[in-house]
C-alpha cells in the first residue's frame, strides 16, 4: 500500500483539483501511475482519475514533462507579506443609492 510521504506531489491529498492539473505536467509517467494507484485505493474521485489517466496517455503518445519545482506550492502560501493595502482611509465615501423611478427627487443630480 501507497504512503501519502512517498508520493511525487507534495500534501497531495490538500491539492485543489485546479492545481492538481497543473502539477502532473512535470511528472514522469511512473509518478502518474504511483498517483494514480494512490487515488484509486484512497479518494477515487473520478474527475482526478480521469486526468491522471489522460495525462499518462499524453506521456505515452510522445509528450514530455514540463520543468517545474514541486516544493513551491502558491495555493498555500497565505496572505501577502505586506498584508492588504485595503483600509477604511482607501475606502469610499459612503452615500445614499439613488431613488430609483423618480428623476428629480435623486440627489445631485440635474435635468439636462
Amino acid at each position: 500500500m501507497l504512503e501519502h510521504d512517498n508520493l511525487p506531489l507534495p500534501d497531495y491529498d490538500h491539492l485543489p483539483q485546479s492545481s492538481l492539473m497543473h502539477r502532473i505536467r512535470s511528472l514522469s509517467e511512473d509518478q502518474l501511475e504511483t498517483l494514480l494507484e494512490y487515488e484509486e485505493a484512497h479518494a477515487n474521485r473520478v474527475a482526478v482519475v480521469e486526468m491522471l489517466q489522460a495525462r499518462r496517455a499524453e506521456l505515452r503518445e510522445g509528450a514530455t514533462p514540463s520543468a517545474g519545482d514541486q516544493s513551491v506550492q502558491p495555493e498555500n502560501a497565505g496572505p501577502p507579506a505586506g498584508g492588504s493595502r485595503v483600509s477604511p482611509d482607501s475606502a469610499a465615501t459612503p452615500s445614499a443609492p439613488p431613488r430609483h423611478g423618480v428623476y428629480h427627487e435623486s440627489p445631485s443630480r440635474q435635468r439636462p
